[in-house]
């Protein structure tokens, strides 16, 4: 499992509960990201680097027939990511397949947090990144608080290469998208994933681009679609 922009494993514990219920799983602190892993982040390149990175995870890990689930940020790395060990993917929220869709109140609510990380500003952005008239997790605000007080965010990531979602569409993969995600909507996404891999995208209801964890369920359901196979 590859967390998001400013996630790890430890505040992916809700993943790590869940996904282990059915299968063996690791998660990856990616380099870069606020985490027990190396600070270094590249100045250029930074999606290619970290598919490298997670290439040799794998090696160094001597893990074979992997289903990488990816998370946002975590999802493009997946798709990046070239080893020979990788069966399968399943992606949720999955940034870096199109540019993020940034309206200006989110824009707003993002630059109050980076510029004043209190508690408040942090909910407040959240709640855009949630599904409307739902708050976000408190461990998720007491986090990203900390996170923007502490650290440099890379925020969203860039499109990945436009030839490379290409190469990947004879590969087993499934991708998962929150009905209201404001950076991602299913109405952008699912075409362009139509088009580009030939998958359909399976829409969650009732979620925003943050999976919390009454949407859990959900992913457990889509990396089963892969992981389950018999060849998974």
């Amino acid at each position: 499992m590859v967390p998001g922009t400013g996630f790890n494993a430890a505040v992916a514990l809700p993943w790590l509960r869940a996904l282990p219920a059915r299968w063996a799983t690791t998660v990856v602190d990616l380099p870069g990201q606020p985490g027990l892993s190396d600070p270094y982040r590249p100045r250029r390149g930074r999606l290619a680097w970290y598919g490298r990175v997670l290439d040799e995870v794998l090696e160094v890990a001597d893990l074979d027939r992997v289903v990488l689930v990816g998370n946002s940020l975590g999802a493009a790395v997946a798709l990046a990511a070239d080893s020979p060990r990788i069966a399968a993917r399943a992606l949720v929220s999955f940034a870096g397949f199109i540019r993020l869709t940034v309206d200006p109140t989110l824009a707003l609510a993002s630059a109050r947090w980076l510029l004043r990380p209190t508690a408040e500003h942090t909910r407040r952005m959240l709640r855009l990144f949630v599904a409307p008239g739902e708050d976000p997790p408190e461990t998720e605000v007491k986090w990203m608080t900390l996170m923007a007080a502490s650290c440099r965010t890379t925020l969203a990531p860039p499109p990945l290469p436009a030839e490379l979602p290409a190469r990947r569409a004879d590969q087993p993969c499934v991708v998962g998208a929150g009905e209201h995600d404001r950076f991602l909507p299913p109405r952008r996404l699912a075409p362009a994933l139509r088009r580009t891999m030939d998958l359909d995208l399976r829409v969650f209801p009732a979620m925003g681009h943050l999976t919390t964890s009454d949407h859990l369920p959900d992913v457990v359901s889509l990396v089963a679609e892969v992981a389950d196979q018999p060849n998974g």
